[in-house]
C-alpha cells in the first residue's frame, strides 16, 4: 500500500485541483440542511444531468476505496441502461484518504468527492442528497458488502416510478447473508424494537444500500434531525409515515470484517433515536401528511383534456 500512495502522492503534486464553492442556503425554522464542503470535485465528462447518483460515505479507508470505487465504476459503466454519478464523501478522515479521492476524481468520468469538516453518515448523506441534480439519489457502503447485483433491482423501482424510496434488506426473504453471530443478533433485535414501538412495516433499516427520489428526498431531509447512524431509520420512519412508497430488496451480503463501525456504541446512539423519534412523531403529523399529499401531486400525470362539446 505505500507504493500505491507514493503513487497517488505524485499523482498529485503534477494536478491542479480547483475547489468548487458550496453555496449553502440559511435553514427555514424547524430544518435541518446540510453542512459546506471542505472541498468538493466535479465529475468530468458529463455532458447531461445523470439519472442516477450514487454516493459512498468514506472515513479514514485509504487502503480500500479505490479498489471499491473502480470496481463500483466497472460495473455501472457495463450494466447501468442510464447515466451516473458516483459521489464519494470524506467524513473527515485523519488519514490520507482524500489524496486517494483526488486521484479517482482525475483518472476516472463520472467520478466526484466531497470532503467535510466533521464525521456522521447521515452528514454526508444529507449534503450530497440536498446538492445532487440527479433523479434518483443513493448510497453503498464503501466495503460493497451488498452483492452489486442488487443494484438494478434497487433501482428499477424508483427509475419506473413505482416507489419513493428502495432498501436493502438483509433480513427479508430471499436474503443471503454472511456476518458474525453478535452483529446478526444486534441487527435483529434493533430492528424488532422498531417494529414494536414505532410499528414499522419495513425489516431493515440499517443496510448501507439505498437510494430515494430526488423529489422525495427534497421533503423528507429538512425534518430529519439525526446525522449518524440513526438517520437511515429516521429516514425511513418518517417517509413510512408521510405515506411514500418504500420497496424492499432482499440482498447477498457479506460482513466486512474491518468495519469502522462501533457496534455497542452504535446501538446504544440508535434506541437514544428511536425514543427521541417517538416522542416526535406526534408533533410531526401535519408536515407528514403534507409530504405525502405534495409527492403524490408532484408525480401525478397530467391531466387529459376530454374532447370538446
Amino acid at each position: 500500500m505505500s507504493l500505491l500512495l507514493e503513487h497517488y502522492r505524485s499523482f498529485e503534486a503534477s494536478e491542479q485541483h480547483p475547489v468548487a464553492p458550496a453555496a449553502m442556503t440559511a435553514p427555514s425554522a424547524g430544518e435541518h440542511l446540510a453542512a459546506a464542503p471542505l472541498e468538493q470535485l466535479p465529475a468530468r465528462g458529463e455532458s447531461a444531468v445523470p439519472v442516477v447518483d450514487i454516493m459512498i460515505p468514506v472515513y479514514n479507508e485509504v487502503h480500500s476505496v479505490a479498489a471499491s470505487v473502480q470496481k463500483l465504476h466497472r460495473y455501472l459503466s457495463s450494466t447501468l441502461p442510464s447515466s451516473f454519478r458516483i459521489t464519494v464523501v470524506d467524513n473527515a478522515s485523519t488519514d490520507e484518504t482524500w489524496t486517494v479521492l483526488r486521484y479517482l476524481h482525475r483518472t476516472l468520468e463520472h467520478v466526484s468527492a466531497v470532503r467535510l469538516a466533521d464525521k456522521g453518515r447521515g452528514l454526508a448523506l444529507r449534503t450530497t442528497w440536498t446538492q445532487s441534480d440527479a433523479t434518483v439519489l443513493a448510497y453503498m457502503d464503501v466495503d460493497l458488502s451488498t452483492d452489486l447485483d442488487a443494484v438494478l433491482p434497487l433501482l428499477a423501482p424508483l427509475l419506473s416510478g413505482h416507489s419513493d424510496i428502495a432498501i436493502g434488506s438483509r433480513l427479508a426473504r430471499g436474503a443471503r447473508v454472511v456476518r458474525g453471530r453478535k452483529r446478526d443478533l444486534i441487527s435483529r433485535c434493533y430492528n424488532l424494537i422498531l417494529a414494536r414501538s414505532l410499528h414499522v412495516k419495513f425489516t431493515d433499516a440499517q443496510c448501507g444500500f439505498k437510494a430515494i427520489t430526488r423529489d422525495a428526498a427534497q421533503l423528507l431531509l429538512p425534518l430529519v434531525v439525526d446525522d449518524g447512524w440513526f438517520f437511515d431509520t429516521e429516514l425511513l420512519v418518517l417517509a413510512e409515515r408521510s405515506g411514500l412508497r418504500i420497496y424492499e430488496v432482499p440482498v447477498d451480503w457479506i460482513d466486512d470484517p474491518d468495519s469502522r463501525v462501533e457496534l455497542l456504541s452504535t446501538a446504544w446512539q440508535d434506541l437514544k433515536g428511536v425514543r427521541r423519534l417517538r416522542a416526535s412523531l406526534s408533533a410531526q403529523a401535519k408536515p407528514l401528511a403534507e409530504i405525502g399529499a405534495r409527492l403524490t401531486a408532484r408525480t401525478a400525470p397530467p391531466a387529459v383534456a376530454g374532447p370538446s362539446r
